[in-house]
């Protein structure tokens, strides 16, 4: 049994389809060979675009030369009224500055630190869904609304109903539904001086957040002054000097970077999330295991999580087959020679999890929903060169430990007391926002074990 796949993938695509198609449902406008191929080239008369599947090229870009392969500005256009100059968008000695100051947060004993806020979120999310049993639930709102939870009572030590929290979810909401995932200048042939354009809705709700986000940024600069601010993420990075200059973030700048944990580390978890709780209902066997393993989530004690194994690996498989951020784009500084093919400086250069995890030539069944593949010879291989939910190399995402900690817990915890099925007639179709989401919400019925 596999899960639905997109829907069906033409052989060819045209520039027009591709134009037509961004918005709505970029994944179904990848043609088949590419789940096949290790490296295309697709023309515009601006510029040119390559998909990069061969792992060795994707090391190449990621890992071993990442300055010579700066994100591309296309790309970050598309989410700057949002994320200003936070460190998703920045290249260079910006990025490297910004990284210095926020990677010590996100350090391994960190994660033991802010269990106990994750903990306290996924029980919460847990009661929320003591009031819908017996009934059809839209499960993305509900994955969103763990997250979000998650984020802000590790950021800044409060909880989603916290008025602020609640005003900045709920006008994210609003945002996620009106971005796509890149903005369209990024794969249509518009030349980089062209002004871009963003629709109304998207600019209000991301100045709206921002302001949020600018309250709750002062707020914890006013604590941190008086002595009296919680040890949690906001401080930390606040607090945090850059090792070479000394100099902290701003306030300006604090905005940006809390714009894209906010961003990164609710969306994507949320999606994530989401499409886990899917996959459990689609595959009860599984659903099965995770809830007799979590009955061992009866404290909150970091050690438990080294007990969720099941867990883990059926999350690692939703990231396999629904990565959150389906394409990542890079752009070449010079000339380059890319598998025998000249390549210009300027081009872009996709890397795609979306392909990469279902490449024909790497992976065994690669459409299939397997977690018991991670512990096999090619499992373990493709782990190592063709796995990239978080990225790689310098610029992987400095959250993914958290994430894998967030994911099996709030799973576990969910599936331990709720059993999950199908709702007919209503099969998510994959398509690109922000995040991977589901065309019409993923819809699941929740009954008590």
């Amino acid at each position: 049994m596999m899960p639905p796949k997109p829907p069906a993938r033409p052989d060819k695509v045209s520039l027009w389809r591709y134009a037509r198609l961004f918005r709505s449902d970029i994944l179904s406008a990848q043609p088949a060979r590419l789940y096949r191929a290790w490296m295309a080239e697709f023309r515009t008369p601006f510029f040119r675009s390559y998909l990069l599947n061969q792992p060795e090229l994707v090391k190449t870009v990621l890992k071993d030369r990442p300055d010579a392969f700066p994100k591309s500005d296309r790309v970050g256009e598309g989410l700057r009224p949002l994320l200003g100059n936070s460190v998703f968008v920045t290249n260079g000695a910006t990025w490297k500055r910004q990284r210095r100051i926020i990677d010590p947060a996100f350090e391994g004993g960190r994660l033991r630190e802010t269990f106990p806020a994750m903990w306290a979120a996924s029980e919460a999310a847990a009661a929320r869904l003591e009031t819908v049993t017996g009934g059809n639930v839209e499960v993305e709102g509900i994955a969103s609304h763990a997250a979000a939870d998650v984020i802000f009572r590790t950021l800044f030590s409060i909880p989603i109903d916290h008025d602020i929290a609640q005003a900045v979810f709920d006008e994210f909401r609003v945002y996620q539904r009106s971005q796509p995932i890149l903005n369209i200048a990024a794969l249509l042939p518009l030349p980089n001086w062209m002004p871009r354009l963003f629709r109304r809705d998207t600019k209000r709700s991301a100045a709206r957040i921002r302001s949020l986000i600018a309250q709750l940024t002062a707020q914890r600069s006013i604590a941190i002054s008086q002595g009296d601010a919680p040890d949690d993420l906001a401080t930390k990075i606040m607090t945090t000097p850059d090792p070479e200059t000394g100099d902290t973030f701003s306030t300006e700048e604090m905005v940006d970077q809390v714009a894209i944990f906010f961003l990164a580390g609710h969306e994507t978890s949320a999606s994530a999330l989401a499409w886990a709780l899917y996959l459990a209902a689609l595959y009860p066997n599984w659903q099965d295991r995770i809830a007799s393993e979590a009955k061992v989530l009866d404290e909150c004690d970091f050690g438990v999580m080294s007990k969720l194994r099941i867990s883990r690996d059926v999350f690692r498989e939703t990231l396999r087959l629904y990565p959150p951020v389906p394409m990542m784009v890079r752009e070449n500084q010079c000339p380059e020679t890319l598998r025998d093919r000249a390549v210009r400086p300027g081009s872009q250069l996709v890397l795609s999890p979306w392909h990469l995890h279902r490449h024909s030539r790497l992976w065994d069944d690669p459409d299939g929903f397997n977690p018991d593949r991670w512990a096999t010879e090619n499992g373990k291989a493709c782990m190592r060169d063709a796995y990239i939910p978080f990225s790689a190399g310098a610029r992987v995402c400095p959250g993914a430990g958290f994430a894998m900690i967030e994911g099996p817990l709030i799973l576990s915890r969910i599936l331990r007391d709720f059993r999950v099925t199908c709702v007919t007639g209503k099969t998510p179709v994959p398509v690109a926002h922000l995040t991977v989401r589901s065309d019409a919400g993923i819809w699941l019925r929740f009954d008590r074990r």
